[in-house]
């Protein structure tokens, strides 16, 4: 019997139909996979589970009951979203348990000992290697995901639990942690829905599933009874090549960018050469350093030694102003944070970043502005209805080819991706895939940052890997095997580079 249900929900914007007759189906005891493209529904229909939404038409029953004539039945669905959304100053017990009057720790005065006391069996309980007191910015991200979710269960009314793309920035040994936390909630007789675009996640932890595409129901049942390849045209309206690779064509030739002994935050004695032609890949567990080396070289985070040129002449370390000036960009895998301004249109977040192209002598050209935008919008196929749209109400694939195709417009000589296709679908990755592997064809200086070794394999043509902020090896992919590859990322030194 169906605990969380909706019979012909619909969801209008102007102009848009978000939603169109979705009926959705959600058993305790169950995990449940929400599979679709981005902007297929899945975010709209969400939103209607935990009462941020009113549908437009159709019904939601919680338990038998309407939430819409009983808004407190709306405690019993709780959301864990994509983007990490903790209180990084404050410490793992206080974002456990805020707000404080949810928990039951409100009042003039909130006892932290107490706080810190019963932090601990849920610590235990998430498998969350951190101590209570410790303030989130300085715990991992996969502590910090498993944080996000033993918030949600704080709520003592919480039933059903909806997992936005949890795993989206982890690695294989971070994921088998979430799992095991999901499958022990299951048997507290809660419901999970699971969204994600990994298959391999989608087959392992799923029972039933639900496909969405343009806002329709396409079809629903359990995961056992699909094949992955029937799954992903369900989702896509198509056939998706799985084999295809993304790696530059023809030989790499002069060096763009040479690192030597860099140090900074997480990382010590890093060198490496970006070749022209190629795109580098940085393999590695999370905390392995990966991020904080491109933040360091783009001038983020502060660098305590080494040195780094770009075609042959010294880089300035430590600005991110020299380092935009100087041709090269950096962009975030907190694309939410660090990528867009969300309340901005299209077309303003484009055009903040290419003043050097529609300054008149009057001031901006609009004529010019909108002209260059277009451009984009046309070269990377951004879908949109116009480009006045607010930027958070694309999805995230098209949101990510906003952030490529402004940048682009500025010509850099190195563009460093970190994890570009988080919580993005499979068609859009294979989209992104392609227009990086372009640039770098085009003489574009090309690091891709993945915590995904399949993206590595299809799309590097070198592979840099790392452990505990120290690099292990620096590989050919087409050369290299799995095992090689996931051994270096675990800590075993490679004897030599593998070109």
């Amino acid at each position: 019997m169906a605990y969380l249900e909706t019979r012909g929900l619909g969801r209008d914007f102007p102009g848009v139909t978000a939603l169109d007759g979705v009926d959705l189906s959600i058993e305790l005891g169950r995990t449940h996979i929400l599979a679709g493209e981005n902007g297929a529904g899945k975010s709209t229909l969400v939103k209607i589970l935990t009462g941020t939404d009113r549908a437009s038409r159709g019904k939601i029953l919680i338990d038998g009951r309407d939430p819409v004539e009983d808004p407190a039945l709306y405690k019993n669905v709780a959301y864990v979203p994509q983007e990490l959304n903790l209180f990084a100053q404050m410490s793992v017990a206080e974002n456990l348990f805020m707000p404080f009057s949810r928990t039951g720790h409100g009042g003039l005065l909130v006892n932290r000992n107490a706080l810190v006391e019963e932090a601990r069996s849920y610590l235990e309980r998430f498998g969350i290697e951190a101590d209570p007191r410790a303030l989130v910015a300085d715990i991992s991200v996969s502590d910090q995901q498993l944080l996000q979710i033993a918030r949600a269960c704080t709520n003592a009314e919480m039933k059903v639990l909806i997992l936005d793309e949890p795993t989206s920035s982890l690695t294989r040994v971070e994921v088998d942690r979430v799992f095991k936390v999901i499958r022990g909630l299951l048997d507290r007789d809660h419901a999970i829905v699971f969204i994600s675009h990994k298959m391999d996640e989608v087959f392992a932890i799923g029972d039933d599933y639900t496909v969405l595409r343009n806002g329709e129901k396409i079809e629903s049942g359990k995961i056992g009874d699909i094949a992955e390849a029937d799954l992903i045209r369900a989702m896509s309206g198509r056939d998706i090549t799985f084999e295809e690779h993304f790696r530059p064509e023809g030989p790499a030739t002069d060096t763009i960018m040479q690192v030597r002994g860099l140090s900074g935050a997480r990382f010590h004695d890093v060198s490496f050469d970006l070749r022209r032609g190629e795109i580098l890949g940085f393999a590695g567990l999370v905390g392995a350093g990966r991020s904080e080396i491109m933040q360091t070289i783009f001038g983020f985070l502060k660098a305590k030694g080494g040195e780094v040129t770009v075609e042959g002449r010294p880089w300035t370390l430590n600005d991110t102003s020299a380092s935009v000036d100087g041709g090269m960009l950096y962009l975030s895998e907190e694309r939410k944070h660090h990528g867009i301004f969300p309340l901005l249109s299209l077309r303003e977040n484009i055009g903040i970043s290419i003043l050097s192209l529609t300054r008149g002598f009057a001031g901006i050209s609009s004529g010019r502005e909108r002209d260059a935008v277009q451009k984009i919008i046309e070269d990377y196929g951004i879908r949109t209805s116009g480009m006045g749209k607010r930027i958070s109400q694309l999805s995230g694939g098209n949101q990510q080819k906003v952030i490529i195709g402004r940048a682009m417009a500025t010509r850099p000589r190195v563009l460093i991706f970190d994890e570009p296709t988080k919580g993005i679908d499979i068609r859009t990755k294979s989209e992104i895939y392609r227009i990086m592997k372009g640039l770098a064809e085009e003489g574009v200086g090309v690091i891709l940052v993945s915590s995904e070794l399949d993206e590595l394999k299809k799309c590097a043509s070198r592979i840099v890997t790392l452990h505990h902020g120290r690099i292990t090896g620096t590989f050919d992919t087409a050369g290299t095997n799995n095992e090689t590859l996931v051994g270096a990322i675990f800590g075993a030194e490679a004897k030599a580079d593998a070109h």
